[in-house]
């Protein structure tokens, strides 16, 4: 309930904040008008700036937040990897490539498309090149899968530098600009379209989690389980594609979202991801409306890209990360209550192994007899 209070609280905020600031009484005069709320009536002018741009553009943040945490979630557990995010399986270069071409070469040489529909069909294409070269024995292995990831979007990376090196300064804003992401744009229609993707993708996706615990652990447990691992697999990188792909589309490659929520998610609730997929939807629905604030108010009446903003949070967060895990072993429980992961100090060795090298240890710990060496007293080996 926390969290909803706080989504509520931020949408309010995201609504109402920006280089004209609009009271709250004023933003729900707005809303209730145009939800039908007898005896309310606004101004038309206060309405077309919150009804119009703000409200569509709040929720499209809290949406696009949303989808990225929690496919940052699946790819994260689908490859084992820490540092999974839709970086990582070709989404994002994909989607570059895409709309970069559209910018720099124009529509007419992409099949005529726009640039969302240009930018949803580069993720999908990069997405089926990297599982096709991710497959091997019928199964997808997590490094096999995250090699073909890297490489292939380093090749679509070259390719997008190739197009900007040829553009024209104003092709290279537009690029720019499109690469760091930002929801000024948003309309109803984008958001209609991008709700109904992300909000069913999201939903399959957390009512899968037990089964992506056991798949997070061990593929040969998921296989106990009457899992099929590979269809499955497929499957959860399908619903990530189509999600993503579709959310990239329409806001640009935003980073950092599905890189960092995640972790955030873990720390609060534990590993089991039938807390952390929800509670990572519901810190990515907050976390990228409140950097859209952020990124309308540092520059006002100028808006930053939000990936600035993004990359500005996300960069420290690991820094930290790597600040606070360093000198101790970290060992996460995965168990029915999703207990948070417990940083152990390493305990002291026995009496008897103090001074002792670890051969002599592990002589001793396998029952095996030494010679004894010369300084040692009676009966110490």
């Amino acid at each position: 309930m926390g969290l909803l209070g706080l989504l509520a609280a931020t949408l309010i905020a995201s609504v109402s904040l920006g280089a004209v600031t609009v009271p709250v009484d004023v933003v729900w005069t707005a809303v209730a008008g145009h939800l039908g709320v007898p005896g309310v009536h606004s101004d038309p002018i206060s309405d077309q700036i919150v009804w119009t741009v703000r409200v569509p553009r709040a929720l499209l943040g809290a949406l696009v937040g949303a989808g990225l945490a929690i496919s940052g979630v699946v790819i994260q557990a689908v490859v084992r990897n820490p540092l999974g995010d839709p970086y990582l399986i070709g989404i994002m270069p994909g989607a570059s490539l895409g709309a970069v071409s559209v910018i720099v070469l124009g529509a007419s040489a992409v099949g005529g498309v726009g640039l969302s529909g240009a930018a949803f069909a580069g993720a999908m294409l990069a997405f089926a090149v990297v599982f096709l070269l991710g497959r091997h024995n019928g199964q997808w292995p997590p490094a096999r899968l995250v090699l073909a990831g890297v490489a292939v979007g380093y090749l679509i990376s070259s390719v997008t530098f190739f197009l900007q090196t040829i553009a024209t300064p104003n092709q290279v804003q537009r690029v720019l600009f499109w690469s760091l992401g930002s929801v000024a744009g948003a309309s109803w229609e984008d958001l209609v379209t991008l709700s109904v993707v992300v909000l069913a993708g999201s939903l399959f996706l957390a009512l899968n989690g037990s089964r992506l615990n056991a798949l997070s652990a061990d593929t040969e447990l998921t296989a106990t389980l009457g899992i099929n691992v590979a269809r499955f697999q497929l499957l959860l990188m399908l619903v990530v594609a189509l999600v993503t792909g579709s959310i990239v589309a329409v806001a640009g490659g935003i980073g950092f979202v599905g890189l960092v929520i995640p972790h955030i998610a873990r720390l609060l609730v534990g590993a089991d991801h039938r807390r952390v997929l929800t509670i990572s939807l519901l810190l990515g629905a907050v976390f990228l409306p409140l950097a859209d604030i952020a990124a309308r108010l540092l520059r006002a009446p100028a808006e930053l890209p939000i990936g600035v903003i993004t990359a500005a949070v996300g960069a420290p967060f690991f820094l930290w990360l790597l600040v606070a895990g360093s000198g101790r072993r970290t060992r996460t429980r995965v168990t029915r209550q999703g207990r948070s992961p417990r940083a152990i100090e390493p305990a002291p060795p026995p009496r008897w192994a103090q001074g002792r090298s670890a051969r002599h240890c592990t002589a001793v710990l396998r029952g095996q007899d030494l010679p004894r060496r010369r300084g040692l007293r009676g009966g110490e080996r």
